[in-house]
């Protein structure tokens, strides 16, 4: 049985030493050390034993936090697989550790199995999302399906603009168009990727390389 190594990056110290005790009781998992922010995590990246497989990564620390921390992975150990730690279900955060980089999105409260099934899910299918984050958008959608769906240009746009902070009001000043053209579009788009909330959709645009920033690159 592969073995995968893990580390966890948290500045609550007693969450960092709970979890560890709880992957360490997880046949497939353990964890090689612990540190309190990124720029600690940065550091012992130095050294090539010290690389895990997986680095499950606290959104809010000092001094690094996050949001930056996995960006840097990203960039110089994409082979490293995220999960980002959160205390609370935030659209927005989710949002933005997928387009740093994170495979994975964790609540801090979550059930020990779960986190096991998450680890499980993380290395055999590159990704874990919970059910409130839409995961629907990896699991439903095969590669056959994405190439035969189609979307207007207009409703390209809507998914771009999706993946920022606007509210829909804002979006529809962007786009020159009323709110209810705006609701429309994402409508037409649930319909379309089977999906029923606007983070699904967010996801569903970075993973295919539709996020906002493709938008700059216009």
């Amino acid at each position: 049985m592969q073995q995968y190594k893990i580390v966890i990056a948290d500045d609550h110290l007693l969450i960092a030493r709970a979890m560890t005790v709880l992957i360490e009781n997880f046949p497939r998992y353990s964890v090689l050390y612990e540190v309190e922010d990124g720029k600690k995590l940065i550091e012992k990246f130095k050294v090539a034993k010290n690389i895990p497989d997986i680095v499950l990564l606290d959104i809010s620390m000092p001094e690094m936090d996050g949001f930056e921390t996995a960006r840097w992975i990203r960039e110089n150990h994409p082979g490293v697989l995220i999960v980002a730690l959160s205390a609370q279900n935030d659209d927005q955060s989710l949002i933005n550790m997928v387009k740093a980089g994170a495979k994975g999105y964790l609540v801090k409260n979550t059930h020990p199995t779960v986190l096991e099934k998450a680890l499980d899910s993380l290395v055999a299918n590159g990704y874990y999302y919970p059910d409130w984050a839409a995961n629907k958008v990896f699991a439903s959608l095969s590669d056959d399906k994405i190439k035969k769906i189609s979307f207007s240009d207009r409703e390209n746009e809507f998914l771009m603009h999706c993946c920022s902070e606007m509210t829909y009001k804002e979006i529809a000043g962007k786009m020159f168009c009323s709110v209810h053209t705006v609701e429309g579009y994402r409508d037409n788009l649930f319909e379309k990727l089977g999906l029923k909330t606007r983070v699904g959709l967010a996801i569903y645009a970075i993973k295919n390389g539709k996020d906002a920033s493709a938008l700059s690159n216009r």
